[in-house]
């Protein structure tokens, strides 16, 4: 089975893209909505609460989980492939949304931690819109950075945005809170001065996905909005393919199934407009059932 976890309802934009790009595979869905969301918390709160759910994920026979949450990902990701997973399970993976989003912006494999000799990186600007937590961290400025220098990256904390999504605010509400995002990255790209536009787009939290058209109508038109879904299927799709010991697909076509910490009652009617069809939580308390 392939684990998916996120801190609240963003990673269901990630798993209808898998279920639409590699249909068939056994999926478990664990949205952490008791503690969510996580993009204000400190450092350690969030390592520790993205390894218990993992863990708890491993328990039922998840041998690889995709964190499909940015700050999850920016934050914990590699201290708990370096230094928890070696140990706690070394026979399993854990993977991230960020590392396929820096490969697509750079086209550069992961692995390749410098510019590659003889490819020229165009000098272009890209923005990342994210939680602050994940801002915080610098993982895709410094990611990005490391592989292609002359992209100048900027970052814009989009703080209250993942609550606002999360609780079904009015769509004029989270209309005006992406424009003043954007105006505000704008200005940050001209230095402080006047605005400019940046070539792409990072929209750096799973949530935000549910309002894209919100992005693209703020942003100048030309700038490029990368689908962070559609890139993290595709990625996963080349990972089972070179790992098919992880999971492979089921002739029977399994229905995903979908946990949580939260209150499922006042989850799923949300959840389903993020998964975009019906969804159906069952409640996690102390562990998973089989």
């Amino acid at each position: 089975m392939i684990g998916v976890f996120d801190s609240g309802h963003g990673g269901l934009t990630i798993l209808h893209a898998l279920t639409a790009r590699l249909p068939g595979h056994r999926y478990v869905y664990l949205g952490d909505h008791a503690h969510a969301p996580y993009g204000a918390r400190d450092v350690e709160a969030i390592y520790e609460l993205t390894r218990d759910n993992v863990e708890r994920l491993f328990s039922i026979g998840c041998r690889l989980v995709l964190l499909a949450c940015n700050t999850a990902s920016a934050v914990a990701l590699r201290r708990l492939q370096q230094s928890w997973l070696p140990h706690a399970a070394p026979d399993n993976r854990i993977l991230g949304v960020v590392v396929p989003t820096i490969e697509a912006v750079t086209k550069v494999p992961w692995h390749v931690t410098s510019p590659p000799s003889g490819q020229a990186h165009e000098a272009k600007s890209v923005v990342v819109y994210a939680t602050r937590r994940t801002v915080e961290s610098g993982s895709y400025r410094y990611e990005i950075g490391l592989r292609a220098p002359a992209v100048t990256v900027l970052q814009q904390a989009c703080a209250g945005l993942v609550d606002r999504i999360e609780l079904d605010a009015p769509e004029a509400e989270i209309a005006r809170m992406v424009a003043g995002f954007v105006a505000a990255s704008l200005i940050g790209i001209g230095a402080g001065t006047e605005p400019s536009v940046p070539d792409t787009a990072i929209l750096g939290c799973t949530h935000y996905p549910l309002v894209a058209t919100h992005f693209a109508a703020a942003l100048p038109p030309g700038v490029e909005i990368l689908d962070q879904p559609d890139i993290v299927a595709d990625s996963l799709g080349r990972y089972l393919s070179r790992h098919p010991e992880f999971d492979a697909p089921d002739p029977a076509n399994p229905e995903p199934r979908f946990f949580t910490t939260g209150d499922p009652a006042r989850i799923d009617p949300l959840a389903s407009r993020f998964f975009g069809r019906a969804v159906s939580f069952e409640r996690l308390a102390s562990g998973l059932a089989g």
